[in-house]
């Protein structure tokens, strides 16, 4: 099987955050065959390798040495199990689609995640979530590729050592594996999961997943930029989990900051509020800002490259640590190739 790649390919459009970046060479497989080909093509020739998927959570930098590879099968299929449906849905299944579509279906378990961007194969690596719900907690099993021999994998929820915005991609297999496939377990009857206030306050008493669905996206359309008119990659820290020594003293000093008590008896701090005190809500620094709504968000204005994102990030972080002592660590992965 022949491959075509192109050369010098630009993926400014291709990232969120409207990075400028360029690829040695590009290449989408339409099916795991493909990808296998491509893969065994790096193994031989011995060039760096760049994954790449929606580029919603990913900071790219100018140039890409080597091959970067973009997922591009996009099926998807239901299978029924009585009270509960498996939905699979191929790496780049753009996952907000998927949900809109599956919640007009009555289908639980995905509405709260509505709006998120990026496409499915990327999802297990974050463990995405808003809302109350994590992907791992609708998780059926995830299919992988090994970079190195091609083989396949599956791999259960538990394997895949899923934690806040956390998994075993981002650890032990990270540059080593592609998620070719996700498998969720939805149900058909009605879990409507409303822990949130602004949330409730949109529905009535029986909402449909659909309902659910839009009201998650009318509440994130309000607070957080669209990245096809501003750049950004959503949240981009984490919300920190401190001790409950850390969350006393800050509690004592700021007794109206949100907290969230963990089960492990840690404390769960909001990163937007922190950097709001610390009056950054709007601040702008050359080509890139901290949202005017949205603190939490780092936004690109143009022009600007990673280098001095990530400089711009480390400057909103030590305002933080330097008022608050507490650290935050970045949501977007750099892109480095393997």
């Amino acid at each position: 099987m022949s491959l075509t790649l192109r050369a010098h390919h630009d993926l400014s459009r291709a990232n969120t955050l409207g990075l400028p970046c360029r690829a040695e060479r590009f290449f989408e497989p339409l099916g795991v065959d493909e990808l296998r080909v491509a893969l065994d093509l790096v193994q031989r020739e011995g060039m760096p390798l760049t994954l790449l998927g929606g580029g919603s959570n990913l900071i790219l930098p100018p140039w890409l040495p080597g091959l970067v590879i973009r997922p591009a099968m996009q099926a998807w299929w239901l299978e029924a199990r009585g009270r509960e449906v498996l939905v699979h849905a191929e790496a780049a299944v753009v996952w907000h689609e998927l949900v809109m579509r599956l919640a007009a279906r009555g289908l639980w378990g995905t509405e709260n995640l509505a709006l998120i961007p990026g496409y499915c194969g990327a999802a297990p690596i974050q463990n995405i979530g808003a809302y109350g719900v994590e992907l791992s907690d609708i998780v059926e099993s995830v299919h992988l590729i090994h970079l190195d021999t091609g083989c396949e994998e599956v791999l259960s929820p538990a394997a895949c050592a899923f934690g806040y915005r956390d998994s075993v991609f981002k650890g032990s297999l990270e540059g080593r594996v592609v998620i070719s496939r996700l498998v969720l377990r939805l149900s058909c009857v009605p879990r409507p999961r409303l822990g949130y206030a602004d949330l409730v306050g949109r529905l009535g008493a029986e909402p449909t997943a659909l309902e659910v669905a839009e009201a998650v996206c009318a509440i994130r359309r309000e607070k957080l930029p669209d990245p096809a008119v501003l750049g950004n990659a959503g949240s981009f820290f984490k919300n920190p989990v401190v001790s409950a020594d850390v969350a006393g003293r800050l509690l004592d000093e700021y007794p109206t900051m949100p907290h969230f008590p963990q089960p492990e008896g840690r404390v769960k701090l909001a990163a937007g509020w922190l950097i709001d005190h610390c009056g950054l809500k709007g601040w702008r620094r050359g080509h890139f800002g901290v949202h005017e709504r949205q603190a939490l968000v780092l936004v690109h204005f143009g022009g600007g490259n990673a280098v001095e994102l990530l400089d711009f990030a480390a400057q909103v972080a030590d305002a933080v640590r330097e008022r608050f002592g507490v650290s935050l660590e970045r949501e977007p992965r750099l892109a480095v190739p393997a």
